[in-house]
């Protein structure tokens, strides 16, 4: 992730797997993971950036960009990011959806 919060994407098309949450109380290994899972993504074949937030509800969103579907589906079944989604499911997440998508168009601004 670039200082600013945004993610550096090279022109479309793209691909966009968008990660919403809600977060348990349980705080036990959550931030030593969402790290070690920023920089192994950063480390993946095809991965173009990251961006993240979360509220004080325990509410939130993180964008992870990648180059193709192909890469995406070798994030997601990399070992060390199934014990990530395993340890999630059971402790961090009350609830999550993920949504992949084409990034067809992009622009910014002001």
């Amino acid at each position: 992730m670039s200082q600013s919060g945004f993610a550096r994407t090279p022109a479309p098309p793209y691909y966009a797997v968008i990660f919403s949450s809600r977060r348990t109380a349980i705080e036990e290994g959550y931030a030593g993971m969402a790290d070690r899972m920023e920089e192994l993504a950063g480390q993946q074949p095809g991965f173009l950036g990251l961006e993240s937030a979360r509220g004080s509800d325990g509410f939130g969103i993180t964008v992870s960009y990648w180059e193709s579907l192909e890469a995406i589906a070798a994030w997601h079944a990399h070992a060390e990011h199934r014990v990530a989604q395993v340890a999630g499911r059971k402790k961090w997440y009350e609830h999550f959806e993920a949504r992949v998508t084409r990034v067809e168009r992009a622009y910014s601004g002001p």
